[in-house]
Parts: C-alpha cells; sequence; structure tokens
C-alpha cells in the first residue's frame, strides 16, 4: 500500500516536464530565428527517438508488429472512421454553445492522423508492442497526407486540399529508424541493457516538440481568439473527446482477442491526432481569416492527450513492472 502511494506521489519527468513546457511557451518572448532553431532541434530529438528505437528493437519484432493486420486495421478504423464519427457528432451537436470557428476546428481535428513519435512513446513507457505501434502510427501518418484532406474535402467543402509532408515523415522517423535496425545486430543487447537511454531520448524529445508547438502557436497569435470562458468549455469538450476514444480503443481491443501488448498500441495509436501535421495543413486549408481559431483546439487537444496519456502510460508500465516483479520472485 505505501509503496503504490509512494509510486502514485513520486513526481513524473515526462508529465512535469510538458507541464512546464506548456507554460514557459506561453510566457517566454522567443524571436523568431530562434523559434527555427529550436524547431530544427526539435526534428533531430524525433529522429534520434527513431534511431534508439530501430537500435533496441529486434528485427523479429517489428515483422510480427508488421504482420498482424488486424490490429493494423484497428488502429486506422479507430482514426479515419470511429474519431471522425464522433467529430461529426460534436460538431452538429455543440456548435451553437463552443462556437461556429472552434466547432470547425473540433471537426478537422477528428480527420487528421494519429501522431507517430508520441503514440510510439507512450507505448514504450506503457510496455507495449512498440514495433507494432512504429508500424501502425507511421502508416496512419503517411495515409493522412493523402486521406486528411479528401475527408476535409468531404464533409468541409474546402478546396485545394494539401498532401505535401510524406516526405518529413520518410526522411525524419523511418530512415532513422531503417538506420536504427540496421545497428541493431552490433548495438541492440547494449541498449535494451541501458533502457534509461531510451526513456530521456523519447520524453525529451516529446517536452521539446510540445515547448516548439507553443511558441509557434503564441508567436503567430493564436490564442487571441480564447476567452478563459471560451476556453474552459473548449477544454472540457476536447476532454470528452478524448475520454471516448480512450474508451473505444481500450476496451474495444478486448473483444478484439488483443493481448495487452496490443490493446496499448491500439489505445496509444488510436486516440491521438497528429499537430505536427494539423498545423501546415490547416494554414493550406483555411481561410488566413479564420485558420487561428480554427487550429486551436487542435493546439489544446494536442496538450491534453499528452499530459493524460503520459499518466495512463506511467500506470500502464508501472503495472507491467510490478507483474514482472512478481512473476520473478514465485
Amino acid at each position: 500500500m505505501a509503496l503504490g502511494l509512494k509510486r502514485f506521489l513520486r513526481p513524473d519527468f515526462l508529465l512535469t516536464g510538458i507541464i512546464t513546457a506548456l507554460i514557459l511557451g506561453l510566457v517566454v518572448p522567443v524571436p523568431e530565428r530562434h523559434i527555427s532553431w529550436l524547431s530544427e532541434l526539435a526534428d533531430i530529438g524525433v529522429g534520434m527517438v527513431f534511431l534508439v528505437y530501430g537500435m533496441r528493437l529486434r528485427t523479429s519484432e517489428v515483422i510480427e508488429g508488421m504482420r498482424n493486420i488486424k490490429l493494423q486495421v484497428s488502429v486506422l478504423v479507430a482514426t479515419y472512421v470511429i474519431f471522425p464519427l464522433v467529430g461529426l457528432a460534436m460538431y452538429y451537436t455543440l456548435g451553437g454553445i463552443i462556437g461556429a470557428s472552434f466547432a470547425t476546428g473540433l471537426l478537422y481535428l477528428s480527420l487528421l492522423p494519429s501522431t507517430v513519435q508520441s503514440s510510439v512513446t507512450f507505448v514504450s513507457i506503457a510496455r507495449g508492442d512498440i514495433g507494432a505501434a512504429v508500424c501502425s502510427a507511421t502508416v496512419s501518418n503517411i495515409l493522412g497526407m493523402f486521406l486528411s484532406p479528401l475527408l476535409v474535402l468531404l464533409f468541409m467543402n474546402l478546396e485545394d486540399a494539401h498532401t505535401g509532408g510524406i516526405e518529413s515523415v520518410l526522411l525524419k522517423l523511418l530512415l532513422p529508424f531503417i538506420i536504427g535496425q540496421l545497428l541493431q545486430p552490433r548495438l541492440g543487447d547494449w541498449m535494451r541493457a541501458h533502457r534509461n537511454i531510451t526513456k530521456y531520448t523519447d520524453n525529451c524529445a516529446i517536452i521539446l516538440v510540445v515547448f516548439v508547438a507553443v511558441l509557434k502557436a503564441t508567436a503567430d497569435n493564436a490564442w487571441s481568439s480564447v476567452t478563459l470562458g471560451g476556453f474552459i468549455v473548449l477544454f472540457i469538450v476536447l476532454s470528452a473527446m478524448l475520454a471516448i476514444m480512450l474508451a473505444v480503443t481500450w476496451y474495444g481491443g478486448k473483444p478484439l482477442h488483443f493481448k495487452r501488448p496490443q490493446r496499448i498500441v491500439l489505445l496509444m495509436c488510436g486516440s491521438k491526432k497528429s499537430l505536427a501535421t494539423g498545423l501546415p495543413m490547416a494554414k493550406a486549408l483555411f481561410d488566413p481569416a479564420i485558420v487561428g481559431a480554427v487550429v486551436v483546439p487542435v493546439i489544446i487537444f494536442h496538450q491534453i492527450q499528452l499530459m493524460v496519456c503520459a499518466m495512463i502510460a506511467r500506470r500502464l508500465g508501472d503495472q507491467a513492472e510490478a507483474e514482472e516483479a512478481a512473476a520473478s520472485s514465485s
């Protein structure tokens, strides 16, 4: 009992870092050129994360993750079918409460692909199937470069959808992972014996991504359309949206007969939306007069999903460690 309470009360590096990055991004003035440098540093950090994952994961685990077609399809259905349906329902039922621009942003959010880096990071922390997570999140993101604009065209009657960005996913994420896999036969055992390297690499990368995202939003004056009351209502609505998707993806894995590591993949990859894809795509899809208000739900949801999923991942990871310790002592 005391041990469980001690674990619950201990400071969490990732969650504390995310909150600190969020506050600093809102209040610290940073010149535009420095934001650009930090953005490039964040890209390098994300690349390092996937290089480390590539070195740590056995190639057989990656192949096994790719073979789990049922899991891959389940993540895609959650991302591109269930999430948009939830977004449509909230768009039509809550538009009068949160306003037309925010409702549009809410619907737009639901049509975006899953994140890659944070999804895989949280699967790793929660002791899920990392190989399957890399495949699921990457496929979702690459397909999203084409599917998201098409869904926007279908549901929102906009023209000139932008499909750029696939090169970024391939170069910044898949290439480092492939290089890591090539190094895995030599360095894999050492990387698996030093788990803290993976832990702090991915945690620091996520914190830096949050900081840069909030800095960019602040520099673009994205918060100008948000009042305190509007923020509270929007926060509640977005939290409800995330809660629905977390419940669907976690409990939906049980009737599909997924084991715990695969349920974690569905939970983490199927419940998230990509800020990195959402912001530049919004600038290409929407009128400049409303793009600031439209991206606010995407930015806020991004912070909520990171903070909530950091806590869930830590809890699941602690449970897995406790179970492993109990099994080894028996």
